[in-house]
C-alpha cells in the first residue's frame, strides 16, 4: 500500500474540556477520561502479560532444565521486535492507533485460547510453547507501539512525564505485583489456566478501548504544497513527479531509521538502550535457574518465586510516582543516567550474595530505578519526535533496542551451559555498566532542550 499526503485541511477542534470544579490557575491540567480508559485497558492486558511472563517459564521448567532451551523462550519473546519492529512502526503511523491496539488484543486472545486448550489437554510441548511465545510477541509489537504513540494525543504536553509514569506503574503493578502471584495460583490449578485467563483479559482490554476511547488516532505527515505539474501525462500514465511524491512502505521505514540514527540525542539513548537490553536479556534468561530449583544457588520453589518478583512491582510503583518530581529537581539526563548506573550495578548482588533477603531488596530498587529511567527516556522521545513519525521512530528505536536481546539470551544460554551461571550473570552486569559510562560522557541536557518540538494539535474526541 502507498500513502500520499492528504490535501491541506483545517485542524480539528480540540475536545471538549472535562469539568474541573476544584481546579485552580496553578493546578496541572487533568489527564482526562480517555487516558483513564487507556490505563484500564493497559492494566487488563498487562495483567495477562504478567501471568504469561511468569507462568510460561515455570511451565517450561516442567518440560526441561536445560539452560539453552530455557533461554530459547526468552529469545522467542524478543525476536518479533527484531523482525517486525520497523514494519510495525509503519503500520502504526499509517493506521488508526486505537484500532490497531484493539485488533492486536483480539488476536492475542484467540492465540492464548488455543494455547490454553493445548495445555489443558496435555498436548503442549516445548516446541509448541516456543511457537506460542513467538506469536504472542508479534501481537505485543503492534499493541505496544500503538499504545506508546497514542499517549501524546490523550494528555497535555506538560503532563507527558506524569502520564508515562502512570502507564508504567499500571504495567508493573499488573505485570509483577498481580501477575506473578496470580500465575503461581493458576499454575496450581493447571497449565491451561495460565494461558486461558490472559486470553479473557485481552478481550477485556480490547472492549474498554472500543467503548471508552472515542475518536480517530491516525496521524499524517504535514500537507505538502499543491503540485505544479499534472498528476498524469497526456496518455493517462502517472507523471514522474507524481510517482516521486508517492511514498512506499520501505521509504517510511528508512525515514524512521534515519531520524533515529541522525538525531544527536536519540542516537545515544537508543544505542545505549540496545546494549543494556542485550545485557538484561542475557542476565534474566538464566536468572530463573540461579534462583529456582533444588540445584539452584538460592533454592526457591516454583510457587514462591513469583512472590519474590513482587519487589520489582513495588519499586516500579514508587518510581512512577517519583519520576515527575525528581525530573524537576535533578534534570532529565542526569537522573536517567544515574538510574541506569545504579540499577545495572545492583545486578551483581544476587550473584555475590545468593540469599532471598538481599535479592528481594535488589529487586525493589531495580524496579524503582529502571522505571524512573524508562519514564524519562519515553518522555524525551515523545517530545523530540514529530507526531506523524512516532510509530516509525518507536519501531526503529525498539528494533535497535530490542534487536540484540534474542542474541543476548541465546548466547547466555550457551555460555551458561559451558561455563556456569555466575560468569554469565557477572559478565552481563559489567558490560552494562560500561555502556552507561559511555552514555554519561555523550548525553547533555542542553541538547534535549534544543531539539524539543511543539506539541501536536489535539485529536477530536
Amino acid at each position: 500500500m502507498t500513502a500520499t499526503a492528504p490535501p491541506a485541511a483545517p485542524a480539528p477542534p480540540p475536545p471538549t474540556p472535562e469539568p474541573a470544579t476544584d481546579a485552580t490557575p496553578d493546578a496541572p491540567r487533568p489527564l482526562g477520561r480517555r487516558f483513564a480508559a487507556l490505563l484500564t485497558a493497559t492494566g487488563a492486558a498487562n495483567l495477562g502479560d504478567g501471568i504469561v511472563a511468569v507462568g510460561v517459564p515455570l511451565v517450561a521448567l516442567g518440560l526441561t532444565r536445560s539452560p539453552d532451551k530455557i533461554a530459547l523462550l526468552s529469545a522467542a519473546t524478543w525476536l518479533p521486535w527484531l523482525v517486525l519492529g520497523l514494519t510495525a512502526g509503519v503500520l502504526v503511523d499509517r493506521g488508526d492507533r486505537r484500532r490497531l491496539q484493539i485488533a492486536g488484543l483480539a488476536a492475542r486472545a484467540a492465540l492464548l485460547a488455543v494455547g490454553g486448550w493445548l495445555a489443558a489437554t496435555d498436548a503442549l510441548t516445548l516446541p509448541l510453547l516456543v511457537g506460542l511465545v513467538l506469536a504472542y510477541g508479534v501481537t505485543e509489537v503492534v499493541v505496544d507501539l500503538a499504545a506508546g504513540a497514542i499517549v501524546p494525543d490523550l494528555v497535555p504536553r506538560e503532563r507527558l512525564a506524569a502520564a508515562n509514569g502512570r502507564v508504567m506503574a499500571v504495567q508493573q503493578v499488573a505485570n509483577a505485583f498481580l501477575g506473578a502471584p496470580v500465575a503461581g495460583a493458576l499454575l496450581t490449578l493447571g497449565t491451561g489456566w495460565v494461558l486461558g485467563v490472559p486470553a479473557a483479559l485481552a478481550v477485556a482490554g480490547a472492549l474498554v478501548l472500543w467503548r471508552h476511547v472515542p475518536g480517530r488516532y491516525r496521524r499524517t505527515a504535514p500537507a505538502t504544497p499543491a503540485p505544479t505539474t499534472p498528476a498524469t501525462t497526456a496518455d493517462g500514465a502517472a507523471s514522474p513527479d507524481a510517482a516521486a511524491r508517492r511514498t512506499s512502505a520501505w521509504s517510511d521505514v528508512r525515514e524512521g531509521l534515519r531520524f533515529v540514527t541522525r538525531h544527536r540525542v536519540l542516537r545515544v539513548v537508543v544505542l545505549t538502550g540496545a546494549v543494556l537490553n542485550m545485557c538484561s536479556a542475557a542476565y534474566f534468561a538464566v536468572f530463573v535457574l540461579w534462583v529456582v530449583g533444588p540445584g539452584s544457588a538460592v533454592g526457591m520453589t516454583e510457587q514462591t518465586y513469583p512472590l519474590l518478583t513482587l519487589g520489582i512491582a513495588v519499586g516500579a510503583v514508587a518510581g512512577s510516582v517519583l519520576g515527575e518530581p525528581l525530573v524537576r529537581r535533578v534534570g532529565e539526563v542526569r537522573l536517567m543516567v544515574t538510574c541506569w548506573a545504579l540499577a545495572f550495578s545492583l545486578l551483581a548482588v544476587p550473584v555475590l550474595v545468593p540469599r532471598v533477603a538481599p535479592l528481594a531488596v535488589v529487586l525493589v530498587l531495580l524496579g524503582l530505578l529502571s522505571t524512573v529511567g524508562n519514564v524519562i527516556s519515553e518522555t524525551v522521545r515523545q517530545r523530540l519526535v514529530p507526531a506523524h513519525l512516532l510509530g516509525r521512530v518507536a519501531g526503529a528505536a525498539r528494533t535497535l533496542g530490542y534487536g540484540l536481546m534474542p542474541a543476548g539470551a541465546l548466547v547466555a544460554g550457551v555460555l551458561a551451559t559451558r561455563h556456569g551461571l555466575a560468569p554469565v550473570l557477572l559478565g552481563a552486569t559489567a558490560l552494562s555498566v560500561v555502556a552507561v559510562a559511555a552514555a554519561a560522557a555523550l548525553l547533555r541536557q542542553r541538547d534535549v532542550d534544543a531539539h524539543e518540538l511543539p506539541a501536536p494539535a489535539p485529536v477530536e474526541g
